[in-house]
């Protein structure tokens, strides 16, 4: 899945370069999780300024169907510790 994400676009392109995605992704010191769900949350901040959150939360569990309401729901309102 990150050789996917990588060969597409730079996930964390709003947080660091293509150049240091590349370099740190080749020492592997990413999480495939963590950077879905980094997306997650970005894809639910994004779509809440059209949309109400349960629309949303539908709208992600259409792009990731192994996902539960729930899990989307802590997913995106999570909080960094």
């Amino acid at each position: 899945m990150l050789n996917d994400l990588i060969s597409s676009d730079n996930p964390l392109r709003d947080l660091i370069d293509d150049q240091t995605f590349l370099e740190l992704e080749r020492h592997k010191l990413f999480s495939e999780k963590a950077i879905r769900d980094y997306q997650i949350r970005r894809m639910f901040k994004d779509m809440r300024q059209s949309m109400s959150a349960g629309d949303a939360i539908d709208r992600i569990r259409e792009m990731h169907p192994y996902l539960q309401f729930d899990t989307v729901r802590k997913i995106v309102y999570q909080i960094s510790k």
